[in-house]
């Protein structure tokens, strides 16, 4: 499956779940860590935890692994790391507070 390909199905399953301010950065020619970002942000920390349960079962059904999560306890900043493509779920403040698409503004 191509990023792309599982960008599609992970933003189609965060709005699914009502995420607000889906943005995708292509960061393929900035960074050796993944192709693409896609930052997400939820209401709460039950509404961050379902985008993630979702975003994971939608690309389960198409037999994508995930390599890491992080933070999914917390609930705050929630990392899915599917290697190609890192997701971040965060709650409003933690979203402003790291800023990832200043970090990475020129995506």
């Amino acid at each position: 499956m191509t990023g792309t390909e599982l960008l599609d199905i992970a933003v189609s399953a965060a709005d699914d779940k009502k995420a607000q301010e889906i943005s995708i950065l292509d960061i393929s020619g900035q960074s050796s860590v993944a192709d693409y970002f896609l930052v997400i942000t939820g209401s709460n920390k039950i509404q961050t935890r379902a985008i993630a349960d979702s975003i994971q079962d939608a690309l389960a059904e198409h037999d994508v692994q995930l390599f890491r999560k992080q933070g999914y306890q917390e609930g705050e900043w929630i990392l899915l790391d599917y290697i190609d493509v890192v997701i971040h779920v965060f709650l409003p403040a933690s979203r402003e507070y790291y800023q990832l698409e200043r970090l990475w503004g020129e995506a």
